[in-house]
């Protein structure tokens, strides 16, 4: 491996140890010496137990649930190893929390995904490394740069042979106008056209579909989407393909969430399939004959070792 920014060393808290480890086994290094504990009180204890000093650190974390002692590590693993001296402090956040916060939408709302931003800047983190973000604009939320991942590629190349056993009768849905783009990427690695539901929401976490603009009569439909967290807007989406036509409706997502009932519900759907990718560890006994995960790994070693070259990273997705 070419360094040109002194050794690769990464860290990591409590989140995802499984994403960790195999990025670590992708990048041929052992994952650095780190501790994350919690003192009698609940406050996070952090014993990092091997020099630093000049190194090019990453520290991998998912922001996930729970949410707030995820963050707490972050902030305060960047802020351990800026003290003791490290070369660069890279933070990946496979899946960035409070990213649904993006924006005002009634008054006296916080921007939270701004202010976690702010967070991790003034802890110390230089460069951000993440995957599919809620909102792309946030990206513009940071003064340090972040390399912006998808998953698309490993999602889709999931469903290349179920497409194949029926080829030209498959369609891609978007579950929103707000996933058409991303609907469209998906789409365009797998040749087929797309498909688009309009709804509304009368409040979170509670949709009502209005209408689908796009023809999946008699069509195989697949959904996509960036998070899946109760799973009632994708179920109710996949119900209303059905009543409208479709054949078979599967689904998928970035990121697996997956709070609340959403574990039954997907596995009482409809659907013939919903895969997610390892962004947020997923216990092996939630899986059944529904929901399946996709390793991203790859691209996230692929990542760290372009950074660490000085290569460029959206090469990686020409």
């Amino acid at each position: 491996m070419n360094l040109e920014n002194g050794d690769i060393q990464i860290f990591t808290g409590n989140s995802n140890k499984a994403l960790v480890a195999k990025i670590c086994e992708s990048l041929g290094v052992k994952q650095g010496d780190c501790v994350v504990n919690k003192f009698s009180d609940g406050e996070i204890q952090i014993d990092i137990n091997e020099t630093v000093r000049g190194k090019d650190v990453y520290i991998i974390q998912s922001t996930s649930n729970p949410v707030n002692d995820n963050l707490m590590e972050v902030l305060i693993l960047v802020d351990a190893l800026k003290r003791a001296s490290a070369g660069r402090i890279n933070v990946v956040m496979p899946y960035y929390g409070y990213a649904r916060q993006d924006r005002k939408t009634k008054a006296r709302e916080p921007i939270t995904s701004k202010l976690v931003a702010d967070l991790l800047e003034v802890a110390g983190a230089q460069r951000i490394v993440t995957m599919d973000l809620h909102a792309g604009q946030i990206q513009g939320y940071f003064n340090v740069p972040v390399d912006h991942l998808t998953a698309i590629p490993y999602l889709s190349e999931y469903f290349k042979d179920i497409v194949n056993e029926d080829p030209g009768n498959f369609v891609v849905v978007s579950p929103d106008l707000g996933g058409v783009t991303r609907a469209r990427k998906f789409a365009n690695r797998l040749n087929l056209p797309i498909a688009i539901i309009e709804k509304r929401r009368p409040k979170p976490n509670v949709s009502e579909v209005m209408n689908i603009i796009g023809d999946i009569d008699g069509k195989n439909c697949i959904l996509i989407d960036d998070i899946i967290d109760t799973a009632g807007t994708i179920c109710k989406a996949a119900e209303a393909l059905r009543k409208n036509g479709a054949k078979k409706v599967y689904g998928c997502a970035s990121h697996g969430v997956l709070s609340g009932e959403a574990f039954n519900r997907l596995e009482n759907s409809i659907m013939e399939k919903f895969v997610i990718s390892n962004t947020i560890e997923v216990p092996e006994e939630k899986l059944g004959k529904v929901l399946e995960v996709v390793n991203v790994a790859p691209i996230f070693a692929s990542a760290i070792r372009r950074i660490n070259g000085n290569k460029s990273v959206s090469e990686m997705f020409d």
